[in-house]
C-alpha cells in the first residue's frame, strides 16, 4: 500500500494486493485500485479460471497469450488478476465469472456490483 491513500475493499477493510506473480493492477502495483485514469477499472480481483480466460478471448481480450513488449506474462487458471469491472459483469451474466477475492477486490466496484452478487462468486482458497 502507499502511504498516500488507504483504499478499502468489497469488506470495508484495507485493500489487500491481488497478486505480484504476476503483477497485476492498472499501475502494475500488485493492487485492483480504484483510479479516475483507468476508465477499464481494473478493481476486481479474481481468480482465473479457463472458462473465463477462454470467455475473455473470445471476447476480443486475449489473457492468455503473453506479450513481452507490454509487460504481460499471460494468465493461467489460478492466477489473481485486477479484471476490469465491466467484463467481470458480462462473465457473470453469461455464467462463467471467475471467483472473486473480496480482500482484494475494491470497495468501488459496490457502486456497480450488489455484494450478495460478489458473495455469490467469493473466492473459497
Amino acid at each position: 500500500m502507499t502511504s498516500e491513500s488507504t483504499e478499502s475493499n468489497a469488506l470495508g477493510t484495507d485493500l489487500e494486493p491481488c497478486s505480484t506473480d504476476p503483477e497485476t493492477g492498472y499501475l502494475r502495483d500488485g493492487c485492483c485500485r480504484h483510479l479516475d485514469s483507468d476508465r477499464g477499472r481494473h478493481e476486481v480481483c479474481a481468480v482465473m479460471t479457463d472458462a473465463f480466460l477462454q470467455f475473455s478471448k473470445a471476447q476480443g481480450n486475449d489473457l492468455i497469450t503473453p506479450r513481452p513488449q507490454l509487460d504481460f506474462p499471460g494468465l493461467d487458471p489460478g492466477d489473481r488478476w485486477c479484471l476490469c469491472l465491466g467484463r467481470w459483469v458480462e462473465a457473470v451474466e453469461e455464467g462463467v465469472a471467475p471467483p472473486v477475492v473480496l480482500e482484494a477486490t475494491n470497495e468501488a466496484v459496490l457502486e456497480e456490483i450488489p455484494f450478495s452478487t460478489l458473495l455469490e462468486h467469493e473466492y473459497e482458497g
